[in-house]
């Protein structure tokens, strides 16, 4: 069976427009960047195919330069939305400028050499087969959480084209084999099969990433309080426990700090419950701003927070003093209310098996705060401390 290049072509040309339309029935509205950078690649793979193909009806004319020339800008931008979407997936990905310098300069040079089909067609090929190196590159050593099925398969496929394409470039820019774009070469039809197949399985590469990315915000939504973005009771006993285990292997025994925003329910009841979810989102961002790196902090529930320290009871008034200080400068401000809050100190002890105990007192320590006037703090082993 002889393979037609142009059929090949088309065919990859429909594929990709089927799938640019199908995509967002799939993913639905409410999807993530990278998803969105995914689509928008395939988009721009389809209308590449598109051009280069209408091209070669208008051979030799200006039409055929600007068609080419959008066919080769819209591959490389292409490339470029599937960085962004790995960069989304795994994290900041490395030579973001020195792709981006590639992708435009790879249409630039590819117009300004139009007369020369041997320096375009060497070009072009040359700088796309760069930018889908470094694709293939981002795909390795992610920052982030990532299945490595999806990405062994954009890496090898992005490896295959990137292969594909700079031996087209060689034979088109130094030998008389290819003397233009439909020619049957050998290369130049591997490359078209290549494109073909390997549009199918990135596309399959990318719905298992997104998947993914899927589950991973499910499995975080059940840990994280939606309101303040602080971690739920669950999120925070599971890393709770972590540092648990850090603390006593480097003989670091953490403290904890219960807090309660005092007379919440009057905010709620006299000013509204908006006005009282922004106070608790004040009083979160406040408590993520004052606390050191390593530090925990959560939302129990209600107007109930706790913060678990790395360090022993010395550090917890300081903190306390900061918190209160900068909740008394921002809440009128911001609120147009004042807001204090009650706390409990305690420090984890040698016979405590689990975090429970630990925050069992600090819980009784804000009980005594609250009975005690409220608006200070009280240590589970000390007096109380204004």
């Amino acid at each position: 069976m002889q393979l037609d290049f142009l059929t090949l072509l088309a065919t990859t040309a429909i594929s990709l427009f089927m799938i640019s339309a199908s995509l967002p029935l799939i993913m639905g509205r409410n999807i993530s960047a990278s998803a969105r950078y995914v689509q928008a690649s395939l988009l721009l793979q389809a209308l590449a195919w598109a051009a280069i193909i209408a091209s070669t009806y208008v051979p030799a004319t200006l039409a055929d330069r600007i068609l080419s020339t959008v066919s080769i800008g819209c591959g490389s931008a292409a490339q470029w939305m599937n960085y962004r979407a790995l960069a989304g997936w795994l994290g900041p990905r490395p030579w973001p400028r020195l792709l981006l310098v590639l992708v435009v300069a790879t249409p630039l040079g590819y117009f300004s050499s139009f007369g020369s089909y041997a320096i375009r067609v060497g070009w072009a090929n040359t700088l796309l087969a760069a930018v889908t190196l470094l694709v293939a590159r981002a795909t390795l050593q992610p920052q982030r959480p990532a299945e490595t099925g999806w990405r062994r398969l954009i890496f090898v496929s992005m490896l295959t084209m990137a292969g594909l394409t700079l031996a087209r470039g060689i034979v088109g820019a130094f030998t008389d084999q290819y003397p233009s774009f439909r020619t049957p070469h050998p290369v130049n039809l591997a490359f078209a099969l290549g494109a073909c197949v390997t549009v199918v399985l990135n596309t399959i590469a990318m719905l298992v990433a997104w998947r993914d990315e899927a589950e991973i915000k499910l499995r975080e939504l059940a840990v994280t309080d939606a309101l303040t973005s602080l971690p739920n009771r669950r999120g925070f006993e599971k890393r709770a426990q972590a540092m648990l285990a850090h603390a006593r292997r480097h003989d670091l025994p953490p403290t904890a700090l219960m807090l309660d925003l005092d007379h919440f329910k009057q905010v709620n009841d006299t000013h509204g419950h908006e006005v009282g979810d922004r106070a608790l989102q004040l009083f979160s961002r406040l408590l993520k701003e004052t606390r050191r790196d390593g530090d925990l902090a959560a939302r129990l529930g209600g107007e109930e927070f706790c913060l678990l320290l790395h360090s022993d009871a010395s550090a917890g008034a300081p903190l306390d003093q900061r918190l209160r200080q900068r909740l008394r400068q921002a809440a009128p401000a911001e609120l147009g209310l004042e807001i204090d809050f009650s706390a409990g100190l305690a420090v984890l002890r040698p016979d405590d098996t689990s975090i429970q105990p630990l925050l069992a007192r600090a819980d009784r320590a804000l009980y005594e705060a609250k009975t005690d006037g409220r608006g200070r703090l009280h240590s589970a082993t000390q007096d109380a401390m204004n």
